[in-house]
């Protein structure tokens, strides 16, 4: 009786059996149906004309890369092969890919340029200068190829002496990018290395590709040493260059911006050694000749000693001199305020204010008088004026007041008065109160 499997033996068997037959390989074609969820890997199909297989790019891939997979895109890639038994569907885990065509590279390369361009990858004012002459110099680079070739030809015959140290590389093709982040790195752990190279000769689009590679921008940008980029001819442009510290047009350029020419530094150096040679000798003579002045200007101390003693002299005879107009002043201002004193002798000023005072006393005295004189006049006046106008008099003439009660009216018209009133009438001798029985109208 033969075995019998379960769906998951069987799809379990199929997963080992074509692990183990195909390993990794390299697969072509056209990029469809991508989509990228939450968790961040990449899952499409690679279709040929008349064939397709699934394919997932896991988001730690994705980094490695350097640019962003689109539906449409022909791309080259290295996977292994696997099968997702979830469904019993096989399909190719990719773990590293390029563009394919000259669109597609063109595409990557605008793309990533546009993202680290916007990091700051490309900011001018974090270039760094490279060194004048390097202790010694790190290349990153084929070691077969013609960029090494013509970048010893030329250091070689500008300064023999240089210190290089080859960092061999892939300068081409999906493995160069880790080798060439691997090569910087090394280089950054070794000491006296001041500046670093990375460079290769022209090439395709295509050929150049690794040098626009994300990785290889962040290691160049992370590195502590200064980094010259020397990839391509003179009008290829790569990612590299835009991050390094500076861009050399060709390999050449490279090393000339880099090595000066040794016989130049030695002849300027020695033009220098005269200039500060002839510069000390002119200095020392006219320090010399300026010495020699001196000495002729120096006195003789005895010479100082008798200005000096003459110059005491004179000062002793101006202080004494001095002194003495200073007490003759002193005595004259003595006797002044001697004179001073007397003429403002306290008895003599209060001699003269009793005088004064006296004299103010008896002007007090009489311009009170004369005042109360005048007030007593006025008010005789105001006193007779007021009896003449006072209604008290009119009541003495035979006048009275009359008023209607209660409310004490004063009745100026005969209109106001009405029979059966209550009235009172005020008399200069006092008041009494009677009744109206009677009005007479003129």
């Amino acid at each position: 009786m033969q075995e019998i499997l379960t769906v998951t033996e069987l799809t379990t068997t199929i997963k080992s059996l074509l692990e183990s037959a195909f390993g990794f390989l390299w697969v072509t074609g056209e990029i469809s149906n991508l989509r990228q969820p939450r968790s961040g890997h990449v899952y499409c199909t690679l279709k040929a004309e008349n064939s397709q297989i699934r394919a997932v790019v896991f988001r730690q891939t994705l980094r490695t890369i350097g640019f962003d997979l689109e539906d449409g895109m022909n791309i080259v890639c290295r996977g292994r092969l696997s099968v997702y038994q979830q469904r019993g569907e096989y399909q190719l885990i990719i773990d590293a890919a390029e563009p394919r065509g000259l669109g597609a590279l063109q595409m990557a390369f605008e793309q990533l340029k546009k993202r680290l361009e916007e990091e700051g990858l490309f900011d001018p004012s974090r270039k760094r200068n490279i060194p004048f002459l390097p202790r010694r110099i790190g290349i990153v680079t084929s070691s077969t190829g013609a960029a090494i070739r013509d970048i010893l030809h030329i250091t070689k015959r500008r300064y023999p002496s240089i210190d290089i140290l080859i960092a061999p590389v892939r300068v081409q093709g999906v493995e160069a990018p880790p080798e060439i982040c691997g090569a910087i790195a090394t280089l950054n752990t070794i000491e006296d290395v001041d500046v670093i190279i990375v460079t290769r000769g022209g090439g395709s689009l295509e050929d150049l590709f690794p040098f626009n590679n994300e990785r290889v921008a962040r290691a160049i940008f992370e590195s502590k040493i200064p980094v010259i980029s020397a990839v391509g001819h003179e009008i290829d442009f790569t990612i590299a260059d835009f991050v390094a510290d500076l861009r050399a047009p060709t390999p050449s350029a490279a090393a000339e911006l880099v090595v000066p020419i040794k016989k130049e530094l030695v002849d300027t150096i020695r033009s220098l050694r005269l200039r500060m040679i002839n510069s000390n000798q002119r200095m020392t003579h006219r320090r010399t000749e300026r010495l020699s002045s001196y000495y002729e200007r120096v006195k003789d101390p005895r010479r100082r000693i008798e200005d000096l003693q003459m110059n005491i002299d004179d000062l002793s005879e101006r202080l004494v001199t001095g002194l003495r107009y200073g007490f003759d002043v002193r005595e004259r201002q003595l006797t002044n305020y001697e004179g001073l004193l007397k003429l403002m002798n306290p008895l003599t000023r209060i001699h003269n204010d009793v005088l004064k005072l006296d004299t103010m006393k008896k002007g007090v005295v009489v311009g009170f008088q004369q005042g109360m004189s005048g007030l007593k006049q006025r008010l005789q006046k105001d006193m007779a004026l007021l009896d003449i106008l006072s209604p008290l008099a009119v009541l003495e003439r035979g006048y009275g007041i009359v008023r209607k009660l209660p409310d004490g009216t004063i009745f100026k018209s005969i209109k106001a008065v009405e029979v059966g009133d209550n009235v009172n009438v005020t008399v200069s001798s006092g008041s009494f109160n009677a009744q109206v029985t009677e009005i007479v109208r003129e």
